[in-house]
């Protein structure tokens, strides 16, 4: 039985001969090699290289292939490589695109470029992509397709079937054809497998799906994504306010959709952008991180002006040095399992208006009864470690404190920050640290001032 190699290692190994034959300068050799290779793994391959060797890759690949590794590419990297492109060279490279994927990749152009890549193009390519950019981005229409097979419903099945034949081909991902009236408004959708299991004479009309649920051009794309994930689709029409159809959105572009907001999610937890070029120039990302970085230090000072706030109180109790870095810590590792719960339902539309109150009501009573449990549980070991029933109290009290307030913040912080329209996912962490600092430090030093002041 022929032993399995795994993707990742096929592409670390392929990654490995194609670096080793650009050292040596076998360009003929790697522009061959690519060629041999699906246009999905040759996007993986330039994104896991470094800027110099992914120029030169780009140069070797095959004109015929640009269109489908650029479809795969991400954000960050697809831009640069466009823009270094003639304008006319970036029309045929796209010319076999989807609508909304051509639409994407214009949408990042500078406006001169953008115009003399459209001027490059086909009337038929140029006027399909145009309309696609009419709708705001991270919309259903920007998702949308509008290679779409319409069918009348007083035509029969062996009619369908003979036109399918004729037509030669379907467009990728379809299940459903939609049926339409002579306004083009939506009555339903036709399935595949019934036209090909039913009898030839029978009506369209007596096996339309009408529960079929149409999209509005409008929808964000997370909502999309939702409908998509909640109801299995693998494709749905779009439509205009008046029902009117004009296009057709497929599980391949939802999937976009899911990973990119997945990794905008994970990379906003770190202050970083989500399209990050892991083989990005030294100097770019550092700049790129620059910013969150730079917040983050005023939010340490502000926690270290709590410290210096009651510098006589750790002078008089200098165990209290050693000791009141622990609150704030357990704190913010009970806050971000809060926060992250609660992004992650924003994020699926769990999360509203109707129930946010009941939301943040629950996690302050785990907070709470965490608190409890874990102050209980470093009364005891700070009791036993130094034998001082008040510094034990201290910083029980405070921990109690601080995890309350830490279930209360991690819930109520990304709400916040989405009423104010700041994405909760990039701005939520650094908040929430900055509360569990703040009121950690206080908590536990201004306990430690009360009790010396008696």
């Amino acid at each position: 039985m022929p032993v399995q190699v795994s993707d990742s290692l096929q592409v670390e190994h392929r990654l490995d001969q194609l670096s080793q034959a650009l050292n040596s300068g076998m360009f003929v050799h790697v522009r061959q090699m690519l060629q041999n290779m699906a246009s999905s793994d040759i996007a993986l391959i330039l994104e896991s290289s470094p800027p110099k060797a992914r120029q030169v890759l780009w140069q070797l690949i095959d004109q015929d292939q640009l269109g489908d590794i650029l479809d795969e590419l991400s954000e960050e990297l697809k831009d640069p490589l466009i823009r270094a492109m003639s304008p006319e060279r970036v029309a045929k490279a796209t010319a076999s695109m989807d609508t909304d994927d051509l639409a994407y990749i214009l949408r990042s152009l500078p406006d001169t470029v953008y115009k003399q890549v459209l001027q490059s193009m086909s009337l038929q390519n140029r006027q399909r992509v145009e309309q696609a950019l009419s709708y705001p981005d991270e919309t259903a229409g920007s998702l949308m397709n509008t290679d779409t097979v319409t069918l009348r419903p007083d035509v029969n099945i062996d009619v369908v079937l003979r036109y399918l034949r004729q037509r030669g081909n379907l467009p990728d991902t379809t299940d459903t054809l939609y049926v339409v009236d002579k306004q083009d408004k939506v009555l339903g959708g036709v399935k595949l497998a019934d036209l090909l299991t039913c009898d030839p004479n029978t009506p369209i009309s007596s096996i339309i799906d009408t529960d079929i649920e149409s999209i509005p051009v409008g929808m964000s794309d997370s909502e999309v994504a939702q409908l998509f994930e909640r109801h299995d689709w693998v494709s749905a029409p779009v439509v205009d306010s008046e029902g009117k159809l004009l296009g057709r959105i497929t599980i391949d572009d939802v999937v976009d959709v899911i990973r990119e907001d997945a990794e905008h999610s994970m990379m906003g937890m770190a202050g970083m952008d989500d399209d990050e070029d892991t083989f990005a120039p030294v100097v770019k990302s550092t700049l790129r991180r620059s910013l969150w970085l730079t917040i983050n230090l005023f939010a340490a000072l502000l926690a270290a002006s709590v410290s210096n706030m009651f510098e006589g109180t750790i002078e008089q109790f200098a165990t209290i040095a050693i000791l009141m870095t622990i609150v704030p810590s357990m704190g913010g590792v009970a806050g971000n399992q809060t926060l992250a719960l609660v992004i992650r339902g924003i994020a699926l539309g769990h999360i509203g208006q109707s129930n946010a109150r009941w939301l943040i009501g629950k996690e302050l009573a785990i907070g709470f009864l965490n608190g409890l449990m874990w102050s209980i549980l470093v009364f005891i070991a700070v009791l036993v470690w130094k034998d001082d029933i008040a510094l034990a109290s201290l910083i029980g009290g405070a921990m109690l404190i601080n995890m309350t307030v830490a279930g209360l913040a991690g819930a109520s912080i990304p709400l916040i920050l989405k009423r104010l329209k700041v994405d909760p996912a990039l701005a939520g962490g650094m908040v929430l640290t900055t509360v569990t600092d703040v009121i950690g430090l206080f908590a536990f030093l201004g306990l430690a001032t009360l009790y010396l002041m008696h």
